[in-house]
């Protein structure tokens, strides 16, 4: 099975301020994300942490969809246990989203409860 997306989706999502998410199966709109790309794969975090959250719906159906670049790609999470890898995708989110504004909101998705919610996005096929 392939766990990752193909090279011209990760070039995209490293270029991309958002990402585009629809989790689980049930109706569920696309919702908007910072997204990172850390050894060829794509990890997510919840800010939020509501509790009708895109992490919430991956936690009930572990199946979604990925929007960019114009094109939808059927995915499943991949809920990151490794505190190494984990520290890594924090140290991606602070190279990636580095402007004064961004600033704020980097520091609370590497606080503890939003890096606990680190997702990779595997595609489903």
């Amino acid at each position: 099975m392939n766990t990752t997306l193909s090279k011209p989706i990760l070039n995209a999502v490293r270029k991309a301020q958002v990402i585009g998410i629809k989790a689980g199966k049930y109706p569920h709109r696309v919702i908007a994300v910072w997204a990172v790309v850390v050894k060829n794969r794509v990890y997510i975090r919840s800010w939020s942490l509501s509790n009708y959250s895109w992490y919430t719906a991956f936690r009930e159906n572990p199946v979604g969809e990925l929007h960019i670049s114009g094109r939808k790609i059927l995915i499943r999470p991949m809920f990151v246990r490794s505190e190494p890898l984990k520290t890594e995708v924090s140290a991606a989110y602070a190279e990636k989203y580095h402007t004064p504004g961004s600033a704020r909101f980097v520091k609370e998705m590497s606080g503890r409860k939003s890096r606990n919610t680190t997702t990779g996005l595997v595609p489903l096929r």
